[in-house]
């Protein structure tokens, strides 16, 4: 390991399972010279970084308090400091919000904002001190125009766009940069973890007819038009990185149709998406 291994800026990023978006960022901040903190549930999903000396492998789980501060204390005990948290851990939902379980419903939740929150509560004290530093939450182009069959997920992600932007008012006085990241479709192994969890709901009532396409939601970002992880992740860390980052950054498939949607009359979005969709 070189010598100025402290003078790099230290990167903490959740929900870095191999084949995921916060897998394919690490890489792409390790490649602009930053220490990068790589977490997940499990350090075994991370393996292909292991002999990497620009990552540090930390087991996160980030519903738990206890996990969050022992991570915290490891990262500031060996850096002493944290310069970026990107809150990438989420967890997809598929199914009509009518029928999905509500203790599914919570933990789409709880995963995306009571964990993001966590870790920015942690990490604040330490930025806010060195009047320096950047929170990145990765939100999601479906909070610009919310569609049938995935309303937890898309909620959960519109109420993490809505807590950046307050965040951002907020830490400004201590010179923190709060940066909403707006993926398009990007190839991932979201649709993977999507269809894993569908596959344990129950068998929809009301909503039976429309099985097949309410399963295909789960695939739709991972059409063979979908942008490349190490794309969106080169663009994505080239933004944060500046000094003066953009509030809001938006890149991969769909994402500049999905902003103009955003702008479009109701009944108009509404026609676009029951076509999309199939409802």
């Amino acid at each position: 390991m070189d010598d100025n291994i402290h003078d790099r800026p230290v990167v903490l990023i959740t929900g870095c399972s191999t084949g995921g978006i916060g897998h394919a960022l690490a890489r792409a901040f390790a490649a602009r010279s930053c220490t990068v903190v790589a977490t997940s549930r499990s350090r075994s999903s991370m393996v292909d970084l292991e002999q990497d000396p620009r990552f540090f492998l930390q087991e996160l789980d980030v519903l738990s308090d206890e996990s969050v501060q022992r991570t915290l204390q490891n990262v500031v005990g060996k850096y002493g400091r944290i310069d970026v948290l990107v809150n990438n851990a989420g967890v997809q939902c598929v199914g009509p919000l009518a029928e999905v379980p509500l203790s599914d419903i919570q933990h789409t939740f709880d995963t995306k904002i009571a964990g993001s929150l966590r870790l920015i509560q942690a990490v604040v004290p330490h930025m806010a001190t060195r009047k320096q530093g950047k929170i990145v939450n990765i939100g999601s182009v479906t909070a610009m125009a919310p569609g049938p069959w995935s309303g937890a997920y898309t909620a959960s992600k519109s109420a993490l766009h809505a807590l950046s932007d307050t965040l951002r008012l907020e830490l400004r006085h201590f010179g923190i940069d709060v940066v909403t990241v707006v993926p398009g479709a990007v190839k991932s192994n979201i649709a993977n973890s999507a269809i894993a969890s569908y596959n344990r709901m129950p068998e929809w009532k009301l909503f039976k007819p429309f099985e097949a396409v309410i399963r295909d939601r789960a695939y739709f970002s991972q059409k063979s038009k979908s942008t490349p992880s190490d794309e969106f992740a080169k663009h994505t860390v080239d933004a944060i990185m500046k000094k003066n980052p953009p509030a809001w950054f938006s890149s991969g498939e769909y994402s500049f149709i999905m902003n103009i949607m955003y702008y479009l009359p109701l009944f108009i979005r509404d026609l676009i998406l029951r076509k999309a969709m199939k409802c």
